[in-house]
């Protein structure tokens, strides 16, 4: 494998490539765990923390954010590819910025504070992401929320340890580039948290309705006191 640098670029560069086919797969219903399951499931835990303004770490074409606006929640929408932003931008909803994570760690004016609850959904793939949870807290309102849904820690083929994976789409229709991505148990994701300055306050495993099989893991975290 690559360095970490090597794979965090790649991760970058194929949500760039992919922008469109991602685009017209999620508009289109085309992946049934979030059909079925996980689109509702963040829709619910975000709505659960009563947020009045919402902000959508990895927004893609933005449908979270139009989600939550239709229930009267102000949202903005924050991602790395041009192209997810300019199809979020194009239907509406919400406000949408063009800002990577280690902009946004550093700094991303346009982006705000006052933050209720910040929203990630399958959108913290990267291995290094402790300055950026640690900058979000600053964006939060005092213990404000974070809501991240993720791979379910045992759905995985593998060996059971944090390492780099790959998602080389197969089973999508049209033509996608191979997606780098970072797996961490779920001992990793909490002290993770802990260690960036927030308090794990409830764990979630939406399942299938059929099998009951767990298709995601839902973590929230609220932002310790500074």
């Amino acid at each position: 494998m690559s360095n970490r640098s090597d794979q965090s670029t790649d991760l970058a560069q194929s949500w760039i490539a992919n922008a469109d086919v991602w685009t017209a797969t999620v508009r289109e219903g085309g992946i049934e765990s979030r059909r079925l399951v996980t689109d509702q499931s963040i829709v619910n835990a975000v709505l659960a923390q009563q947020p009045r303004r919402v902000l959508d770490l990895g927004c893609g074409e933005g449908w979270l954010v139009r989600a939550l606006a239709g229930q009267g929640v102000d949202c903005e929408g924050v991602d790395g590819s041009p192209g997810l932003i300019d199809a979020a931008q194009s239907a509406g909803g919400g406000r949408f910025h063009v800002c990577t994570y280690s902009e946004l760690a550093g700094g991303c004016p346009q982006i705000g504070n006052g933050f209720d609850v910040i929203a990630a959904n399958f959108a913290l793939l990267q291995e290094d992401i402790a300055a950026l949870l640690r900058a979000l807290r600053q964006l939060l309102v005092p213990r404000g929320k974070v809501v991240i849904q993720t791979v379910h820690p045992g759905s995985v083929d593998g060996a059971y340890c944090d390492g780099w994976r790959e998602e080389d789409f197969r089973d999508f229709k049209g033509s996608w580039q191979r997606m780098p991505w970072y797996f961490r148990t779920l001992g990793s994701w909490v002290a993770l948290l802990r260690d960036s300055g927030y308090a794990v306050i409830d764990l979630a495993e939406p399942r299938h309705p059929d099998t009951r099989s767990p298709m995601a893991l839902l973590v929230i975290a609220e932002s310790e006191k500074c």
